[in-house]
């Protein structure tokens, strides 16, 4: 049985409106994986780094029998197709393309290399709201409430902080 997997996409280096449908369309030739939706993409601020690029992120839901190693080490190979170079120090630095996965259906897992759901997805206005485009009744499989009820919380919760931290909604170009 396939898993509904979520994954954010993220870049600010390069054109994010360019590279991440590209990235995406790459991802979807990956093995074992079938790409369904993307959302809309989100400008933002970059968050909790020093760098005055704003980033391009998205979401998008894909299928798959993989395991969710295995979903993360062909996320990790298209990262370095973009030219991502990971390493101690580039936890917040600029990049060409980032890929996370954000949820892996309702499982709950962790280890040294990855925490599913994303630890701080529930922290970030850039993956709930296009999460929200998506999948609004999706539950969180450790809180449980759902996506819609997720973003309400954290709009509450940050009033204003969607101007501060310059949320914008561009179009992807002829998508």
């Amino acid at each position: 049985m396939r898993t509904r997997v979520f994954i954010g996409l993220g870049a600010n280096l390069g054109n994010g409106l360019v590279s991440l449908p590209r990235a995406w369309d790459r991802i979807g030739r990956l093995d074992g994986i079938v790409c369904g939706r993307l959302s809309s993409p989100f400008r933002t601020m970059p968050k909790g780094m020093d760098s005055r690029r704003k980033f391009i992120n998205a979401v998008g839901e894909l299928f798959t029998d993989l395991g969710p190693e295995a979903v993360l080490a062909g996320l990790l190979a298209v990262e370095k197709e973009w030219g991502r170079v990971r390493g101690p120090s580039d936890r917040y630095q600029d990049r060409p393309l980032d890929l996370d996965i954000i949820f892996y259906g309702k499982l709950i897992f962790r280890t040294k290399a990855l925490s599913v759901p994303h630890p701080r997805c529930t922290e970030r206005l850039f993956v709930l709201a296009p999460l929200a485009e998506l999948a609004p009744d999706f539950r969180h499989p450790v809180s449980g409430y759902t996506v819609a009820r997720l973003l309400d919380q954290h709009l509450t919760t940050n009033a204003g902080r969607a101007e501060q931290q310059g949320l914008e909604k561009p179009a992807w170009p002829d998508r």
